[in-house]
């Protein structure tokens, strides 16, 4: 059997397996199935973003859950953690999002979760799966009588407003900021704007007019050049850009400097720990953070655990400890005490906050953690055996982190999802940083490569 899910649902190419309506259908009747153990007739909320595949894609599962017996609430193109949100507030028993995060517009993917669980757990999946190639489903579908019913949610937007309003201080708002919005033409383009002037923003938006196949496109959380431009040339307070599910952001301040998710993490977690308001005086970050993230946590006296890469690990994390707070460098933060996923729009309003109480800018603000050099580098290879089994590996890796001692770390790990080994180093300068991330992947080309060589990298 063929694996279905990566790390966040099921992801492709549209038209092309496992992203055909074929698989949607049988998606859409396996989570109905399941949703049945939980309800006789289940109520399951289907979203989406704004990419010209989703109309096909929703249409499909929509099919495959009314066969099953459930009830399917469509509310359209909304973030994604605006349709977790949805799922607990109509008392609904599963969510589908039809979106490909931040992928280019011809990719699609399918997120699934529970009212009140956040995304599935492997178990879940795997019994997804199962049922889904099992070829069985059509002996679980729904007598004529119990078929389910389609109806779309008018309110889902309004809805979602208020619950955003609700996680920022009540005596206070935005009047007197100007606020540049990179919607990336994705999920947040009506609601994000809509929001940030109801609260009395001074509101610039830009990408906020999806066409189906210009989500993504050069703009938003992944390209914030256009942003950083439009902050200094509008002389705006801050600007925040959108991935094209909404469930991130990557913030620009006013100087036109790109703040990233461990400086956002860092920020709030010293106003939170202020307000008293971090619970078990804890935060945590994954494996890929930046060590100066770790540092700054130090100097504060916070307590950190790192959790592996993806947003679903560090919940499970915050979730085992008692944390509050968690997070991504890439802009996915956790803050429990509002929602129980990452939500772009959330976060900046969190951070908005926190240059209202401080009456600090955000280039001010962000001092409080250094952001040390780093650089990717990611290499096709053969096999993935343990790096500790390859002794020269072993050595060059050692020889780089006695090199950098308490100024930098070094991380090597193989993709999850692809044959590609990444090195990831970082140090006190960008020259040595660079020479000893050269230094390793060409040992991982000269030990494990394909002969494909390097397939780039991220400073």
């Amino acid at each position: 059997m063929s694996k279905l899910f990566g790390t966040d649902g099921i992801r492709g190419v549209t038209n092309k397996e496992p992203m055909t309506s074929e698989i949607a259908l049988k998606v859409g009747q396996a989570v109905g199935y399941l949703a049945r153990e939980r309800r006789k007739r289940p109520r399951i909320i289907i979203g989406k973003d704004t990419r010209l595949s989703g109309y096909m894609l929703e249409n499909a599962i929509t099919s495959g859950v009314a066969s099953m017996g459930g009830d399917v609430i469509l509310v359209g193109p909304m973030p994604t953690p605006g349709i977790a949100f949805i799922v607990d507030n109509m008392d609904a028993d599963c969510g589908i999002v039809i979106s490909a995060s931040h992928n280019p517009f011809e990719d699609n993917g399918i997120k699934i979760f529970f009212g009140g669980d956040g995304k599935l757990t492997d178990e879940q999946e795997e019994k997804l799966e199962s049922l889904i190639f099992s070829g069985k489903l059509f002996s679980f579908l729904a007598e004529p009588s119990m078929i389910g019913k389609v109806w779309k949610e008018q309110d889902a937007l309004g809805r979602y407003i208020v619950f955003l309003k609700h996680t920022f201080p009540r005596h206070m708002d935005l009047d007197g900021m100007k606020i540049v919005i990179d919607c990336a033409n994705g999920a947040t383009y009506k609601v994000a704007p809509l929001l940030f002037r109801e609260m009395r923003a001074d509101v610039i938006p830009l990408n906020v007019a999806p066409n189906g196949e210009n989500i993504n496109q050069y703009c938003g959380a992944l390209y914030p050049q256009e942003l950083a431009k439009k902050v200094l040339e509008t002389k705006a307070h801050i600007g925040i850009a959108f991935d094209g599910d909404g469930d991130r952001f990557i913030a620009v301040d006013e100087k036109g400097n790109i703040i990233t998710g461990d400086q956002i993490l860092a920020i709030c977690a010293e106003n939170m720990k202020k307000a008293g308001t971090l619970k078990n005086n804890l935060v945590v970050s994954t494996i890929m953070s930046n060590i100066g993230l770790k540092h700054a946590f130090d100097s504060m006296g916070i307590s950190n655990i790192q959790a592996k890469v993806g947003d679903r690990y560090v919940r499970e994390e915050m979730l085992k400890n008692g944390a509050c707070l968690g997070g991504e460098d890439s802009g996915h933060i956790i803050f429990l005490d509002h929602h129980s996923t990452g939500d772009g729009i959330l976060s900046a309003l969190q951070i908005l906050s926190v240059m209202k109480k401080e009456e600090k800018s955000l280039s001010e603000l962000s001092k409080i953690m250094r952001v040390f050099p780093q650089v990717l580098i990611n290499v096709e290879v053969n096999a993935k055996p343990d790096i500790k089994d390859i002794p020269e590996l072993s050595s060059i890796i050692s020889q780089a982190e006695k090199e950098l001692s308490e100024e930098g770390r070094v991380l090597v790990r193989y993709s999850g999802t692809q044959n590609i080994c990444r090195v990831m180093v970082e140090g006190p300068t960008q020259s040595k940083t660079q020479d000893l991330a050269e230094m390793i992947s060409n040992s991982v080309v000269k030990i494990l490569g394909n002969g494909s060589g390097r397939l780039g990298r991220d400073h």
